[in-house]
Protein backbone atom coordinates (compact mmCIF):
# COMPACT_ATOMS: atom_id res chain seq x y z
CA UNK A 1 0.00 0.00 0.00
CA UNK A 2 2.55 2.66 0.83
CA UNK A 3 3.60 2.65 -3.01
CA UNK A 4 0.68 3.07 -4.18
CA UNK A 5 -0.03 6.09 -1.64
CA UNK A 6 3.42 7.11 -2.99
CA UNK A 7 2.10 7.06 -6.53
CA UNK A 8 -1.11 8.25 -6.10
CA UNK A 9 -0.75 11.20 -3.64
CA UNK A 10 -3.15 12.54 -1.16
CA UNK A 11 -6.72 10.65 -0.80
CA UNK A 12 -9.50 12.58 -2.17
CA UNK A 13 -12.11 10.40 -0.43
CA UNK A 14 -15.13 12.79 0.15
CA UNK A 15 -13.71 15.43 -2.38
CA UNK A 16 -16.17 16.52 -5.08
CA UNK A 17 -14.08 14.61 -7.60
CA UNK A 18 -15.37 11.48 -6.07
CA UNK A 19 -18.26 9.94 -8.27
CA UNK A 20 -19.46 12.72 -9.63
CA UNK A 21 -19.58 15.30 -6.62
CA UNK A 22 -21.40 14.81 -3.59
CA UNK A 23 -25.37 14.09 -3.73
CA UNK A 24 -27.40 16.15 -1.87
CA UNK A 25 -29.32 13.76 -0.02
CA UNK A 26 -29.85 10.36 0.62
CA UNK A 27 -32.25 9.60 -1.88
CA UNK A 28 -30.24 11.07 -4.31
CA UNK A 29 -26.81 9.16 -3.69
CA UNK A 30 -29.09 5.99 -3.86
CA UNK A 31 -30.60 7.10 -6.78
CA UNK A 32 -26.91 8.16 -8.36
CA UNK A 33 -25.65 4.12 -7.13
CA UNK A 34 -28.72 2.52 -8.90
CA UNK A 35 -28.28 4.57 -11.91
CA UNK A 36 -23.86 3.46 -12.09
CA UNK A 37 -24.65 -0.19 -11.08
CA UNK A 38 -22.30 -2.32 -13.58
CA UNK A 39 -21.53 0.35 -15.88
CA UNK A 40 -18.74 2.75 -16.12
CA UNK A 41 -18.18 5.80 -14.61
CA UNK A 42 -18.69 7.66 -17.94
CA UNK A 43 -21.83 5.89 -19.01
CA UNK A 44 -23.56 6.42 -15.25
CA UNK A 45 -22.79 10.19 -15.24
CA UNK A 46 -24.10 10.69 -19.12
CA UNK A 47 -27.37 8.92 -17.45
CA UNK A 48 -27.96 10.24 -14.78
CA UNK A 49 -27.47 13.76 -15.80
CA UNK A 50 -30.32 12.57 -18.37
CA UNK A 51 -32.00 11.97 -15.60
CA UNK A 52 -31.16 15.29 -14.04
CA UNK A 53 -31.85 17.56 -17.32
CA UNK A 54 -35.62 15.24 -17.81
CA UNK A 55 -36.67 16.78 -14.07
CA UNK A 56 -35.34 20.71 -14.35
CA UNK A 57 -31.39 19.86 -13.18
CA UNK A 58 -31.94 18.11 -10.29
CA UNK A 59 -33.02 14.18 -8.82
CA UNK A 60 -36.44 13.94 -9.46
CA UNK A 61 -38.36 13.01 -5.98
CA UNK A 62 -39.77 10.06 -5.36
CA UNK A 63 -43.08 11.14 -6.30
CA UNK A 64 -42.29 12.37 -9.66
CA UNK A 65 -40.53 8.88 -10.26
CA UNK A 66 -43.71 7.29 -9.57
CA UNK A 67 -45.80 9.83 -11.53
CA UNK A 68 -43.32 9.26 -15.07
CA UNK A 69 -44.19 7.01 -17.53
CA UNK A 70 -41.45 4.08 -17.05
CA UNK A 71 -41.16 4.05 -20.97
CA UNK A 72 -40.57 7.57 -21.32
CA UNK A 73 -38.50 7.59 -18.26
CA UNK A 74 -36.13 4.78 -19.71
CA UNK A 75 -35.91 6.18 -23.41
CA UNK A 76 -35.09 10.02 -21.55
CA UNK A 77 -32.74 8.54 -19.26
CA UNK A 78 -31.21 5.74 -21.59
CA UNK A 79 -31.63 3.65 -18.73
CA UNK A 80 -32.27 -0.35 -18.94
CA UNK A 81 -35.77 -1.64 -18.46
CA UNK A 82 -34.72 -3.47 -14.96
CA UNK A 83 -33.34 -0.05 -13.93
CA UNK A 84 -36.13 2.01 -14.33
CA UNK A 85 -38.14 -0.68 -12.15
CA UNK A 86 -35.10 -0.24 -9.47
CA UNK A 87 -36.29 3.26 -9.47
CA UNK A 88 -39.76 2.95 -8.96
CA UNK A 89 -39.40 0.38 -6.09
CA UNK A 90 -37.25 2.71 -4.55
CA UNK A 91 -39.24 5.60 -4.96
CA UNK A 92 -41.93 3.78 -3.57
CA UNK A 93 -40.47 2.38 -0.08
CA UNK A 94 -39.15 6.29 0.33
CA UNK A 95 -42.47 7.45 -0.57
CA UNK A 96 -44.40 5.40 1.66
CA UNK A 97 -42.50 5.22 4.56
CA UNK A 98 -41.16 1.65 4.51
CA UNK A 99 -37.73 2.75 4.18
CA UNK A 100 -36.68 6.07 6.42
CA UNK A 101 -33.77 7.21 4.98
CA UNK A 102 -32.75 10.19 8.06
CA UNK A 103 -32.71 6.83 9.82
CA UNK A 104 -29.53 5.55 8.48
CA UNK A 105 -27.17 7.99 9.74
CA UNK A 106 -27.25 6.59 13.20
CA UNK A 107 -27.31 2.81 12.66
CA UNK A 108 -24.09 0.52 12.23
CA UNK A 109 -23.26 -0.51 8.64
CA UNK A 110 -24.74 -3.86 8.99
CA UNK A 111 -28.38 -2.22 9.78
CA UNK A 112 -27.57 0.25 6.86
CA UNK A 113 -27.17 -2.83 4.99
CA UNK A 114 -30.01 -4.76 6.13
CA UNK A 115 -32.62 -1.77 5.57
CA UNK A 116 -31.16 -0.67 2.24
CA UNK A 117 -31.03 -4.72 0.70
CA UNK A 118 -34.84 -5.06 1.28
CA UNK A 119 -35.13 -2.91 -1.43
CA UNK A 120 -35.15 -4.56 -5.20
CA UNK A 121 -32.26 -3.37 -6.95
CA UNK A 122 -30.35 -2.79 -4.30
CA UNK A 123 -27.48 -4.99 -3.26
CA UNK A 124 -24.40 -5.17 -1.08
CA UNK A 125 -22.38 -3.20 -3.59
CA UNK A 126 -25.09 -0.26 -3.65
CA UNK A 127 -24.95 -0.36 0.00
CA UNK A 128 -21.20 -0.57 0.03
CA UNK A 129 -21.04 2.83 -2.42
CA UNK A 130 -23.16 4.34 -0.21
CA UNK A 131 -21.37 3.62 2.88
CA UNK A 132 -18.26 5.10 1.30
CA UNK A 133 -19.06 7.94 -0.99
CA UNK A 134 -22.14 8.83 1.20
CA UNK A 135 -22.43 8.12 4.22
CA UNK A 136 -18.42 8.42 4.36
CA UNK A 137 -17.75 5.22 6.50
CA UNK A 138 -14.28 4.55 6.92
CA UNK A 139 -14.20 1.12 7.55
CA UNK A 140 -16.23 -0.81 4.04
CA UNK A 141 -14.64 -3.43 1.92
CA UNK A 142 -16.40 -3.53 -0.76
CA UNK A 143 -15.44 -7.29 -1.61
CA UNK A 144 -17.64 -7.43 -5.01
CA UNK A 145 -16.47 -4.61 -6.88
CA UNK A 146 -14.41 -5.97 -9.82
CA UNK A 147 -12.39 -3.06 -9.76
CA UNK A 148 -11.13 -3.41 -6.23
CA UNK A 149 -10.23 -7.01 -7.06
CA UNK A 150 -8.25 -6.01 -10.28
CA UNK A 151 -6.23 -3.80 -8.16
CA UNK A 152 -5.46 -5.90 -5.25
CA UNK A 153 -4.82 -8.59 -8.37
CA UNK A 154 -2.11 -5.98 -9.52
CA UNK A 155 -0.81 -4.53 -6.47
CA UNK A 156 -0.06 -8.11 -4.68
CA UNK A 157 1.05 -9.51 -7.97
CA UNK A 158 -1.82 -12.08 -7.31
CA UNK A 159 -2.54 -14.95 -10.49
CA UNK A 160 -6.09 -14.53 -10.78
CA UNK A 161 -8.77 -12.00 -9.23
CA UNK A 162 -9.11 -12.76 -5.01
CA UNK A 163 -12.47 -14.24 -3.66
CA UNK A 164 -14.20 -12.07 -1.57
CA UNK A 165 -12.95 -14.56 1.40
CA UNK A 166 -9.20 -13.66 -0.13
CA UNK A 167 -9.92 -10.64 -0.09
CA UNK A 168 -11.09 -10.11 3.20
CA UNK A 169 -7.84 -11.88 4.66
CA UNK A 170 -5.53 -9.03 2.40
CA UNK A 171 -7.28 -6.53 3.84
CA UNK A 172 -7.05 -7.13 7.36
CA UNK A 173 -4.07 -4.63 7.81
CA UNK A 174 -6.16 -2.14 6.42
CA UNK A 175 -8.53 -1.98 9.34
CA UNK A 176 -9.79 0.42 10.32
CA UNK A 177 -9.43 2.55 6.98
CA UNK A 178 -10.49 -0.27 4.56
CA UNK A 179 -12.59 2.60 2.93
CA UNK A 180 -9.21 4.84 2.18
CA UNK A 181 -7.64 1.86 1.19
CA UNK A 182 -9.99 0.60 -1.03
CA UNK A 183 -9.78 4.62 -2.89
CA UNK A 184 -6.36 4.15 -3.18
CA UNK A 185 -6.52 0.89 -4.37
CA UNK A 186 -9.35 2.38 -7.33
CA UNK A 187 -7.29 5.16 -7.88
CA UNK A 188 -3.90 2.90 -8.73
CA UNK A 189 -5.93 1.45 -11.45
CA UNK A 190 -5.79 5.48 -13.19
CA UNK A 191 -2.15 5.95 -12.34
CA UNK A 192 0.93 5.08 -14.08
CA UNK A 193 2.99 1.93 -12.31
CA UNK A 194 5.90 2.92 -10.68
Amino acid sequence: MESIIERVGPCLLGHQTDRGGPAPDHYGALVRSVVGQQVSVAAARSMLARLHDRFGGRTPSPRQILADDPAQLRAAAGLSRSKVGFLRDLAEAVDSGELVLEELDELPDEDVAERLIQVRGIGQWTVDMFLIFHLGRPDVLPVGDLGLRRAALLAYGLRKLPEPPRLMRLARPWRPWRSVATWYLWASLRVEPA
